[in-house]
Formats: C-alpha cells, sequence, structure tokens
C-alpha cells in the first residue's frame, strides 16, 4: 500500500510543477486536465502526509522511554504514545479507503423505474409514496428531477413511473435503493381494517451518453402513437407518444411525457440507453461471480431490502439489519441514514476483498 501511496505523492508534484511551467500554463485544456487529477488526488496526499508526520512523532516520543527517565515524564510520554498510535491507526484506514478504485457511474445522473409490484391499486399508491420519497431526496440535495415516463393508477398511484435525477453523484447515493421493497399497512380501499402487503421494484440506472453506450440506428424500431394523459386530446391527434424496441434485446421504452415526439424520442433513447448499459454491468458481474461482493451494492431486482410498516411507525431495511423508528420522515426523503450505513458496509466489504487477494 505505502509503494502506491509514494507513486501518488511523486504524481501529485510532478502535477504541481507541471501547472507551474509557463508553456503548460498557456494551453487551457491541458491545465484543466492536470488540475482535475491532481484534485482528486489531494485528499490521498493531505492524509498520507499526515500520517507520515504522526509515525515520525510517534517514534520520536518512543525515544523517551528509558530506564533513567523521570517517572512523571515516562507516564506522559506512555499517554502521548498511545494518543499517536490510534491516531496513525485512523490515518491508515482512511488511505485504505482512500485507495478504493472509484465506481465511475458514481458520479453520473440516474434513471430511477419503479412499477408497483403484488398488491393491485395499493401496490400503486405504495410506488407513488416512493417516487415522492426519492424526489424529496433529492430536493435536499438540490438536485433536479424530471418525469420520463409515467402510467397512473387514477387513484393517485401508479402502475409505473420512469423519472431523471440530475447532480454530481447522484448515483453514488441511489444506487442502493434497486430491489424490492415491501410495505405493509391498511390500504384506504380495506374497510374491514386489515393490515395488506404490497410490493414495487425499484431500479437505480446510471444514466449514460452516446459515446459509452452505442446504439445502431439499424436495431431499431421507432413508432409513434397517440398519448394519453394530461393534454391527451391535443397529444392524440398528434401522435407525440413514442415507443422504442430495441431488435437485438427486445427491449422497448415507451415515452409519452413530452408534448413534442422529438423529445420524447430523445428520452426514450436515454432510458434505453441505460438500460443497454446497465445489462452490460450485470453481464460482467455475473462473469466474475466469484470475485464479485455481497449484494448490498449490486441491487438485485429480485432481493427483498426494505419493509415499511406503518402501524408500528417502523421501517427496516433487511441488508444491514438497520431499523428506525420514524416512517413519516424517511418518507418525506431523509434517507441519509440508510445510505450512509450501506455506503460504509459497501467500503467494508471492499476493503476486505482488497485484503483477503494481497
Amino acid at each position: 500500500m505505502f509503494e502506491r501511496l509514494d507513486k501518488v505523492e511523486e504524481r501529485y508534484e510532478e502535477l504541481t510543477h507541471l501547472m507551474a511551467d509557463p508553456q503548460v500554463a498557456q494551453d487551457y485544456e491541458r491545465v484543466a486536465q492536470y488540475a482535475k487529477e491532481r484534485a482528486d488526488l489531494e485528499d490521498v496526499v493531505n492524509t498520507y502526509r499526515a500520517y507520515k508526520d504522526t509515525a515520525e512523532e510517534l517514534e520520536e516520543t518512543k525515544t523517551l522511554l528509558t530506564e533513567d527517565v523521570d517517572p512523571e515524564l515516562q507516564e506522559l510520554a506512555e499517554k502521548e504514545i498511545e494518543h499517536l498510535q490510534a491516531h496513525l491507526d485512523s490515518l491508515e484506514a482512511q488511505l485504505r479507503q482512500l485507495l478504493l478504485p472509484k465506481d465511475p457511474r458514481d458520479v453520473k445522473d440516474v434513471i430511477i423505474e419503479i412499477r408497483a409490484g403484488a398488491g393491485g391499486d395499493e401496490a400503486g399508491l405504495f410506488a407513488a409514496d416512493l417516487y415522492r420519497m426519492y424526489t424529496r431526496y433529492a430536493e435536499r440535495q438540490n438536485w433536479a428531477t424530471e418525469v420520463l415516463s409515467g402510467h397512473s393508477t387514477g387513484i393517485g398511484g401508479f402502475k409505473e413511473v420512469i423519472f431523471g435525477v440530475k447532480g454530481r453523484g447522484a448515483f453514488s447515493r441511489f444506487k442502493f435503493e434497486s430491489g424490492v421493497h415491501r410495505v405493509q399497512r391498511v390500504p384506504v380501499t380495506e374497510s374491514s381494517g386489515r393490515i395488506h402487503t404490497s410490493t414495487a421494484t425499484v431500479a437505480v440506472l446510471p444514466e449514460v451518453d452516446e459515446v459509452e453506450v452505442h446504439i445502431d440506428p439499424k436495431d431499431l424500431e421507432i413508432e409513434a402513437y397517440g398519448a394519453s394523459g394530461p393534454g391527451g386530446q391535443h397529444m392524440q391527434k398528434n401522435a407525440t407518444a413514442i415507443r422504442v424496441t430495441h431488435k437485438p434485446t427486445g427491449m422497448v421504452v415507451a415515452c409519452e411525457s413530452e408534448r413534442s415526439q422529438a423529445q420524447n424520442r430523445v428520452r426514450a433513447l436515454a432510458i434505453l440507453r441505460a438500460r443497454l448499459y446497465e445489462q452490460e454491468q450485470q453481464k460482467q458481474e455475473e462473469e466474475l461471480a466469484e470475485k464479485r461482493r455481497a449484494q448490498v451494492g449490486t441491487g438485485e431486482r429480485s432481493e427483498k431490502i426494505r419493509t415499511y410498516n406503518f402501524p408500528q411507525n417502523r421501517i427496516t431495511d433487511h441488508r444491514i439489519g438497520l431499523t428506525l423508528h420514524r416512517l413519516p420522515d424517511v418518507l418525506d426523503g431523509d434517507l441519509d441514514p440508510f445510505i450512509d450505513e450501506l455506503t460504509a458496509q459497501e467500503q467494508a466489504e471492499r476493503l476486505e476483498a482488497i485484503g483477503e487477494g494481497e
């Protein structure tokens, strides 16, 4: 690990000198590239330098522990050594975490797909609750959201809703939400007061551009049709909705949220690219099945990840065994306690995997 850290520090110094070079300074693109790389290394270098300073101070303090030293001074030195060693261990743990390979998807915007599962109308209402929860969370992060496609149930729920979230790091926070969400409550349509269990599935896809996923136009079958929903009569006459079929995979994406065919086409292709990208990622993970980490960060579609129990004001994340008794706050977008814990567990498992490989 320390050899890697030495190389990182060397590269950091090299970039500092390059950016100070008058000839390089005239090339704005190179300067921007170097500045970004240097900024990415800064936390690692600063922590490594703090580690080396602490290690040096620790060794100097240990020299005070001689047989002829004053007992009072020896006691002070022993306390200082204990403090410095704890700080050194903490810095080493931080360095191991900082050296973890970064998931390039973490900085991306996301496309989130929520679909009602078992439970009829109640499942649709729960899907709407999840949609509101995620949009409220996005608001807390100052991220923008946009509905790309939606099919309502007519009583305030969703059979399916697909929306985008734009904001740096959106995927790194939302990626843990993929999977099956379960709700336990008395439905508004239930007259006898019995508690029902319903589900909704969530898929979180990183948004990708045309360079990352190339789609051959020959592989697409694009059909325009009359849309339903707001402005239905106007949209019906002009056939503004778009249905895109990717012939090699059979994937079908329909989008009717916009009033123009061109806008719906752009959104449908964005969803298709995200799904194709995710499919390729899943394929790669399956090929590396023996080395893959635990399911915390992979978002298996069939995995029941969280239960929302209304009668007991309880929400439980089954992957990390975390239960909170403040369901209204979570449904209002306070997801950080779960996301922070899931992030910490993912990092711990990645560190453990690296340790086993060394």
